[in-house]
């Protein structure tokens, strides 16, 4: 298994992901060759928690122009992964 902190690469802290805590979901972002199980390993490991279950998808790079140059930002993948309920909040969002 790959190290969990190559897995996860960051938080997504935004309006619609703060709204999802609610329902025990949190937002990452992860490697696009990472699969569920390993983001699942990983998500426990870090944070020693209980995963229920892991939803991902793959975001397609924007088209962005500079000026006269012009091109496409990288694709990455998201990861909303739900909590069971006998474990406790991510740390991470709850200063946010």
């Amino acid at each position: 298994m790959r190290d969990p902190r190559d897995i996860i690469k960051r938080p997504i802290i935004s309006e619609r992901s703060t709204a999802l805590q609610e329902e025990r979901k949190y937002v990452f972002a992860v490697d696009l060759k990472a699969n569920k199980t390993e983001i699942r390993q990983a998500i426990e490991s870090i944070f020693k928690v209980d995963v229920e279950s892991v939803h991902t998808m793959r975001m397609v790079g924007k088209f962005k122009r500079h000026g006269v140059h012009s091109g496409y930002r990288s694709d990455w993948k998201k990861a909303i992964v739900k909590l069971s309920a006998s474990s406790k909040a991510i740390p991470i969002f709850d200063s946010v």
